[in-house]
């Protein structure tokens, strides 16, 4: 996936999860913040931030902050960016082979999944996450709890058992990622569930990726360990 209109700034403060104040060729502005998570690794005052210019001129906000600098590598902080690249990817034949229909936000009894994906015979459902936290090669997931993380995977398992293929696909935003953890410590119950999941049946799976300033897109499948 790509962005059109990109521009370098510096990271200044957050007021709130939704907003960043930014400096941009010399001005300070507000801009949207398109990840509620807490990104405190990554949102350091004096950051070298990338910013997503808005293309709706009556947007309170004219910029979206897209991605973010730590040392010398970068990463995209772009919630929405997981689900669109990995559709791409899953469209250009990525894992499954020949897909013949995909669904993202497919609602299936009383559980909502990122993608439904048929493929060759195979009716699949995909919960996707985005991950930012990453400590010397180590990206984990989530850097907060997250009780509907949670309830994303028993769904999965429940899918499985119904005799759907179930998978979690964990995207890596940044080149650095080398392998993968679910984070125990900020959210033990999660870790927990990811450990029941695959133990079912379901697909566990990180995948990293290409980081520009102006693009996001998969690049390979990284190890999982989950214990």
């Amino acid at each position: 996936m790509e962005y059109k209109s990109v521009y370098e700034g510096k990271f200044l403060s957050r007021p709130n999860r939704f907003i960043a104040e930014v400096e941009i060729e010399g001005k300070t502005v507000f801009c949207h913040v398109k990840n509620t998570g807490r990104c405190r690794e990554l949102l350091i005052k004096g950051a070298e931030v990338y910013l997503e210019k808005a293309e709706n001129p009556l947007r309170k906000t004219k910029y979206s902050l897209v991605a973010v600098k730590k040392g010398e590598s970068l990463f995209n902080i772009d919630s929405a960016a997981p689900n669109a690249v990995f559709g791409e990817w899953i469209e250009k034949g990525g894992f499954f082979g020949k897909v013949s229909h995909v669904k993202p936000e497919c609602t299936y009894k009383n559980a909502r999944f990122d993608f439904y994906i048929e493929a060759e015979g195979r009716k699949i459902f995909v919960e996707v996450k985005g991950v930012t936290l990453e400590d010397d090669g180590t990206v984990l997931f989530p850097d907060a709890p997250t009780e509907r993380g949670v309830k994303h995977l028993h769904h999965l398992i429940a899918a499985k058992a119904e005799g759907y293929e179930s998978f979690v696909f964990f995207i890596a935003k940044t080149e650095k990622a080398k392998h993968f953890m679910p984070n125990r410590a900020a959210h033990p119950a999660f870790a927990g569930a990811l450990l029941k999941a695959a133990a079912e049946g379901v697909g566990v799976y990180c995948l990293n990726c290409t980081v520009l300033p102006h693009a996001l897109h998969i690049r390979d499948f990284v190890p999982v360990q989950l214990s």
